[in-house]
């Protein structure tokens, strides 16, 4: 609705977009709320909003994001938890990616975090287009953010935020399945990687603001 007001000037209104929905069993007493950042008002606020959950998380974090790019300040929060004992999985696209600039770009920060025991994850079958966030099986954080600059500081983003065990729990179970389905990245066999694979890496990397 917003990016529509800003586009055209016109309100959408009326049932034609907000029709009565009928309840199918009745409210439940899980917590929510709709997060949003963009260029025009507050940009940094859904990094913020990332930060601080990977900084308050005691036990686990569950990451999917189909561009998983993150920044130094990012990398340290990350790092920070893994030293707190935390458990931090991140599931990213394979080879099977719209934007192979972006997996490399993604590849080329990765050797913090796996000496911080952070486990990395590429998903095989298909594309993966996810962007999920589990911390401590409680808040779950689903919607159009990536794992990037761009998402952060740059784009019109929004995230639903769902504050409830069972809904986390649920969440949790379905990043197994994706895991299963997924190769995960050794530190041994990032560092063993083709001297080529690093250049391209380097050379994404110096894109990552643009990504």
């Amino acid at each position: 609705m917003d990016n529509w007001v800003k586009a055209t000037g016109n309100v959408l209104h009326g049932a034609q977009y907000f029709p009565d929905i009928a309840p199918l069993t009745g409210p439940g007493d899980g917590l929510a709320h709709m997060f949003s950042s963009s260029l025009s008002g507050g940009s940094d606020d859904m990094q913020l909003m990332y930060l601080m959950a990977i900084t308050a998380a005691t036990h686990s974090i569950h990451l999917s994001s189909a561009y998983f790019v993150p920044d130094k300040l990012t990398i340290n929060a990350i790092v920070e938890a893994r030293k707190r004992g935390v458990q931090v999985r991140v599931i990213t696209p394979g080879k099977r990616i719209d934007t192979h600039t972006v997996r490399e770009a993604s590849r080329a920060c990765w050797g913090d975090l796996l000496e911080a025991g952070v486990e990395m994850h590429e998903y095989q079958p298909t594309m993966f287009h996810c962007k999920l966030m589990v911390v401590d099986e409680w808040l779950v954080s689903v919607g159009s953010t990536n794992f990037d600059p761009r998402s952060f500081r740059l784009n019109d983003e929004a995230n639903l935020n769902i504050y409830d065990r069972a809904f986390a729990r649920r969440q949790t179970e379905i990043v197994a399945e994706d895991l299963k389905r997924s190769r995960r990245i050794t530190l041994d066999e990032w560092r063993r990687r083709p001297l080529m694979e690093k250049a391209l890496e380097r050379v994404a990397a110096l894109l990552d603001p643009e990504l």
